[in-house]
């Protein structure tokens, strides 16, 4: 099982415009039992928390802070992940 979870964006001069206004989804890790837990990387929380730039599916890398609910979700984000076969969230 693998958990998403979708981030809003700060400014990132290399991707401005439109970008910047998306929820972006980010891995954070792999569930492989119920005791064990792989980290794709900084979690959103620790970013929120600590100010540590997170990395999106499309490669977008940002400090999260705003409300993703407000944004709508990334296009490029969105068909990684069903690509997967991923449940991804609505926004």
């Amino acid at each position: 099982m693998t958990d998403l979870i979708t981030s809003p964006v700060h400014a990132d001069p290399a991707l401005d415009g439109d970008h910047e206004r998306m929820s972006h989804i980010v891995l954070e890790g792999v569930k492989l039992s119920e005791e064990e837990f792989v980290s794709a990387g900084p979690s959103v929380v620790e970013g929120i928390v600590n100010g540590t730039p997170v990395k999106a599916l499309c490669g977008k890398v940002w400090v999260p802070g705003r409300d993703p609910k407000r944004y709508p979700v990334c296009p490029t984000c969105k068909e990684i992940a069903e690509g997967h076969g991923w449940k991804v969230p609505a926004g």
